[in-house]
């Protein structure tokens, strides 16, 4: 596959430019998933998962924070009190508010 770069347009360029970068990040992905399942495959052979050999945990996926705080202004703006303190609820500490105050 040969082109002529230099009679192409700037566009054209950045074009093909932009399905080289997808074309690399594409074979890259071939190319690991392809790697991972010769592994699982071999570990199964072993008799193993391939985790156990690896020493890697299953990652639990923690549920969402229930809002404990709500904004006196816009009862739809909450907080649960993880985290960064929102605007409002530190504006509202200043102004002498307590957090019982904005709590739902």
């Amino acid at each position: 596959m040969s082109l002529d770069l230099n009679s192409m347009s700037l566009k054209e360029l950045k074009e093909l430019q932009g399905q080289v970068a997808r074309a690399i990040a594409s074979f890259e992905d071939r190319k690991k998933k392809a790697a991972l399942a010769e592994l699982e495959e071999k570990a199964k052979e072993l008799g193993f998962s391939l985790a156990e050999l690896t020493g890697a945990t299953v990652t639990r996926k923690r549920a969402p924070a229930t809002a404990k705080y709500a904004n006196p202004a816009n009862p739809a703006d909450t907080w649960s009190g993880r985290g960064r303190k929102p605007r409002w609820f530190a504006e509202a500490m200043a102004a002498g508010k307590s957090a019982s105050d904005l709590a739902i």
